[in-house]
């Protein structure tokens, strides 16, 4: 009797957690303390934090309860990361949710969304020099597109070993827009370029936004096959929306669809982290890269934003650069929250929502690119 307790004893987490695993649930609180506390992306935090938590609780070897252990729930659950399905599904709720109305209404702040998406090349030519071999790069380098489900699509074609640290670094730089993007908005424009006001846009015919998801799903995916699951389902969403026949469909797809994919999608990422696979030079690579992927995306809006200016009669307010990353909708928040800061009558949101959803776009099409180039 005594040899069983002693043997149970050695089998509890207790027994078998070390530094590295008080690390990761460390790591969990702090995001679960953000989403919550602070409301930075509690969608996405609070279910990545508890899922580190689930992750990193120690497990014996054959117990079958890890999320690596080949057909425990946890494996299943995680089959929809590693293979790309939950992505899509995702997608196809973004696009029930996203009124492409001021993007239609000025196209040339699409181009900002396009030029966002520096970031992201950049930052795979740096993640190349640091010894990443190209998928891994390409991988990294998505982070800048500030788009979790994009970045978890392409790392689970190219580098499936790097979803944990990708995605973690992904949302983690999304949920911390509001205090990553101001210090570099403010720094590249002048008080006068962040007081211009923008023209109100045209009006946007119903029969516009209907016939523009399957063009716009046409163009895009002629132009990246690859990323042909993304653009389908968040066309296909929209279409929905827009169509004003099929609007059950859209209810359950910007509800009850998203909503459960996002629960089991951060979950099962969070989980993914365990910390004998987790904590590695690699992984805190692949952060600094993030972070930089990610600020180098936000400069480059807003300077391209500054350049248009220069041809433009009706001068773009620069700050809308920034919200080209597509961390949607908080990069367009911010962008009102800094343009509000020198004016506070001065409206910007739906403005920096054309370049927003201009930046899902981008940031897909990025995806599809990077990975016609791997193959």
């Amino acid at each position: 009797m005594e040899q069983m307790f002693i043997e149970f004893l050695s089998n509890t987490g207790f027994a078998l957690a070390d530094y590295r695993y008080l690390l990761m649930i460390l790591v969990g609180l702090v995001l679960i303390y953000l989403g919550i506390a602070k409301h930075y992306e509690p969608l996405l935090l609070v279910p990545i934090g508890f899922g580190i938590l689930v992750g990193n609780v120690p497990t014996f070897a054959g117990l079958g309860v890890s999320i690596y252990d080949e057909g425990s729930v946890l494996n299943y659950l995680y089959f929809g990361v590693v293979t790309g399905i939950y992505p899509p599904l995702v997608f196809l709720g973004v696009g029930a949710l996203t009124d492409f109305y001021t993007m239609l209404a000025r196209p040339v702040l699409m181009l900002l969304g396009a030029a966002a998406q520096a970031g992201i090349f950049l930052t795979f030519v740096g993640a190349l020099a640091l010894g990443f071999d190209p998928k891994e790069a390409a991988s990294i380098g998505i982070i800048g597109g500030a788009d979790g489900p994009t970045s978890i699509f392409l790392t689970a074609k190219l580098a499936p070993e790097l979803i944990g640290p990708v995605a973690i670094a992904a949302y983690s730089y999304m949920a911390l827009v509001p205090v990553i993007q101001p210090p570099i908005m403010k720094l590249l424009t002048t008080r006068k370029e962040r007081l211009i006001r923008m023209e109100e846009p045209r009006s946007v015919a119903k029969r516009e936004k209907i016939v523009f998801p399957i063009i716009a799903f046409l163009l895009t995916c002629f132009l990246a096959p690859a990323s042909l699951p993304l653009f389908s389902m968040l066309f296909f969403g929209n279409l929905l929306k827009e169509a004003g026949v099929t609007e059950r469909l859209a209810t359950a797809a910007r509800t009850a669809i998203i909503d459960s994919v996002t629960i089991l999608l951060g979950l099962t990422v969070g989980a993914s982290t365990q910390a004998d696979v987790f904590l590695t030079p690699k992984s805190l690579y692949i952060f600094a890269l993030g972070a930089l992927a990610f600020g180098v995306a936000t400069a480059v809006g807003v300077i391209f934003a500054k350049f248009l200016n220069l041809f433009l009669r009706q001068k773009i307010n620069p700050l809308l650069g920034a919200a080209g990353v597509s961390a949607v909708p908080d990069s367009a928040r911010v962008v009102q929250m800094v343009g509000r800061d020198e004016d506070r009558n001065n409206y910007l949101l739906m403005h920096a929502m054309a370049p927003n959803v201009s930046g899902v776009i981008g940031s897909a099409i990025a995806a599809g690119v990077l990975w016609t180039f791997m193959l």
